[in-house]
């Protein structure tokens, strides 16, 4: 048994560097994507709009089209506005893939709200904005901590387009940092699996941190009759 994976990896690779760009754009794009999910999906849900139900079905497409079809189209985009090997060029794309994915997973727990607790609210005054912070989100909480997870670990372990926007090895993240550590057919196993455990704890944190409100059934019983 042996750390010196682990002194290599944290003090002579710089990863230490990395698990910061990593962390920047992860928290980033997680806190955005949540709160422009989740008003798109309760808007989606609980308002009455034209062009509803093709809005939810084009929200289901977005999340279902491949990635693949978009890193060139948005490599090039990213490149016209400058921002091109830059986190905050991973920023903007990140976005692309875990908005769609957030938006309808909350579309469908949403759902399971009952509609008497909000017309309750808004019989004693509520507005809709009112209704969606303070009836709405709180009875959602698990539903959104469970898509804020998922999210996170979609951006915390997304590799192609880091790949395709970053060069610079100062602004790499941590997928970017452990692909360099094989080189041709040589693998530096120790640093390499070192890494790879330092990288599952940020996620494991979130889970261990949330799952008291990962909790389902909140809402059972909450309208009588």
């Amino acid at each position: 048994f042996t750390l010196s994976g682990y002194k290599e990896v944290l003090f002579d690779k710089g990863f230490l560097n990395n698990i910061k760009n990593s962390l920047i754009v992860s928290c980033t794009v997680t806190l955005i994507s949540a709160v422009v999910s989740y008003i798109a999906a309760y808007a989606i849900v609980k308002l009455d709009f034209p062009g509803r139900k093709f809005s939810s079905k084009a929200v289901l497409y977005a999340y279902l089209l491949p990635r693949t079809v978009l890193y060139i189209p948005l490599y090039l985009f990213i490149s016209k506005i400058g921002l091109s090997d830059t986190l905050l060029g991973l920023i903007l794309i990140y976005p692309t893939f875990t908005i769609p994915y957030a938006t309808w997973m909350l579309i469908a727990y949403l759902k399971s709200i009952p509609e008497g607790l909000e017309e309750s609210a808004e019989i004693d005054g509520c507005s809709k904005l009112q209704s969606m912070v303070r009836i709405a989100l709180p009875l959602s909480l698990p539903g959104v901590m469970s898509t804020v997870i998922f999210m996170f670990t979609m951006c915390w372990s997304e590799y192609l387009y880091a790949l395709v926007v970053i060069q610079e090895s100062a602004k790499k993240t941590i997928t970017l940092a452990l692909s360099n550590m094989m080189i041709g057919d040589i693998f530096a196993w120790g640093p390499l699996m070192a890494g790879s455990i330092i990288c599952t704890l940020p996620v494991l944190l979130m889970y261990v941190l949330s799952s008291r409100y990962l909790v389902t059934g909140t809402t059972m019983g909450a309208v009588k009759g």
